[in-house]
C-alpha cells in the first residue's frame, strides 16, 4: 500500500543528518570509501539534481543516488528506512529516479547489487530488471588505492 503521506524531492543540505543516520541503518557494513558524509559531498558537486528523498508524514525515510554519464544511467544506495518498509516506497523511489533520468535522455539504466541479497535482488526483478552476463570490474582511486575492494 503506497500512502499517500509520502512524497519525493530533491535532497536539500538541512537532509544530512537524516540521511546519514538512514544510510548508518540500512547499510552497517559498508566499506570506508562509502562514508555517508563523503557520499554526500561528492554527489552534491555532481548531478546533484538527482540525489532524491523520500519522506513520509515531514519525516526522511527513503534515499536514492542516481547518475547519467550520457551513455548509461546508474542508480546507487536506495535505502528505506526498516521500520518503513513493504510501503511501495522503494519502487516510488526507482519510479522517480527512473523518471528523472528519462528526462535526460537515459536509454538504459545499470545497477549493482550484491549477489546475495536475495530479497534486493527479487525486487529489482519484480520491477522488470534483469541480471546481465557481465562481469564487475572495479579499481581504487586516490586514497581509497590500498584498500581492498
Amino acid at each position: 500500500m503506497i500512502e499517500e503521506a509520502f512524497s519525493v524531492r530533491s535532497y536539500a543540505p538541512s537532509d544530512r543528518a537524516a540521511v546519514i543516520a538512514l544510510w548508518q541503518e540500512s547499510f552497517p557494513e559498508e566499506p570506508p570509501w562509502s562514508d555517508p558524509a563523503d557520499v554526500i559531498d561528492r554527489k552534491q558537486a555532481v548531478q546533484p539534481e538527482l540525489f532524491l528523498v523520500g519522506c513520509y508524514e515531514g519525516r526522511l525515510v527513503a534515499s536514492v543516488l542516481a547518475g547519467f554519464d550520457g551513455v548509461r544511467g546508474w542508480v546507487h544506495d536506495l535505502a528505506v528506512a526498516p521500520g518503513q518498509r513493504r510501503r511501495g516506497y522503494a519502487g516510488r523511489m526507482m519510479d522517480a529516479a527512473e523518471s528523472a533520468l528519462t528526462a535526460l535522455g537515459c536509454p538504459k539504466l545499470n545497477l549493482q547489487v550484491r549477489s546475495s541479497n536475495e530479497a534486493v535482488v527479487a525486487f529489482y526483478r519484480s520491477r522488470g530488471y534483469a541480471v546481465e552476463e557481465r562481469i564487475s570490474l572495479g579499481k581504487r582511486l586516490g586514497r581509497w588505492r590500498s584498500e581492498a575492494s
